[in-house]
């Protein structure tokens, strides 16, 4: 792909996402389907499958591609207190990522009608919760933490406090202490993991 073909699908990706977030906003997720995204766009339906396979897989595309930690990280982290600074940073990261989309964006994003966000039917992109699951992982073998839940049950408290978070920051409009009440959720359960 040619550098002017690899802008003109950035900018249709956005133009996409763009007329998503409008009528999520606008409208709520009932609302939100191909042939409106299409429309609000001003894009064909083979322009948005040719970028994205469904609705949601358009709406995680974004929330995917969040800042994280490089879910290939070797290096292992060198203490407990690393880890969990590690983990509360890829969140807060998140936090502000989420405030750039908007509590309205994000109140219709987390609906249990979004399938992207069923973790036994999720695309091969970094989720921040899979980043968090490697480096929990990586920090276990090297034995620089000890937990005796599963791994899978610590990814999933784990994304269960981070839904938490953003459903009370929804909730408030947006008035809320997010990072604050993030950061220390989290701490608060690390701290009582390892």
């Amino acid at each position: 792909m040619t550098g002017i073909q690899q802008q003109k699908s950035r900018e249709t990706k956005t133009k996409i996402f763009a007329a998503a977030k409008k009528i999520l906003e606008r409208d709520g997720y009932d609302k939100l389907s191909i042939k409106n995204i299409c429309k609000e766009a001003g894009v064909s339906n083979g322009s948005f499958y040719h970028h994205f396979k469904t609705k949601d897989d358009l709406l995680s595309y974004y929330i995917e591609e969040q800042p994280g930690i490089d879910p290939d990280l070797s290096t292992p982290p060198s203490s407990k207190e690393e880890v969990i600074e590690t983990i509360v940073n890829v969140y807060l990261n998140y936090v502000e990522y989420c405030k750039t989309l908007g509590p309205e964006f994000m109140a219709n994003y987390y609906t249990p009608k979004n399938q992207s966000l069923n973790p036994q039917i999720r695309t091969k992109r970094p989720y921040p919760i899979i980043t968090v699951g490697h480096y929990l992982k990586l920090a276990k073998e090297h034995k620089v933490i000890e937990f005796f839940l599963p791994l899978e049950a610590v990814t999933t408290d784990i994304r269960m406090l981070v839904i938490g978070n953003v459903f009370e920051w929804c909730l408030k409009k947006g008035d809320a202490d997010f990072a604050g009440n993030m950061s220390r959720s989290l701490k608060t359960y690390l701290n009582g993991l390892f």
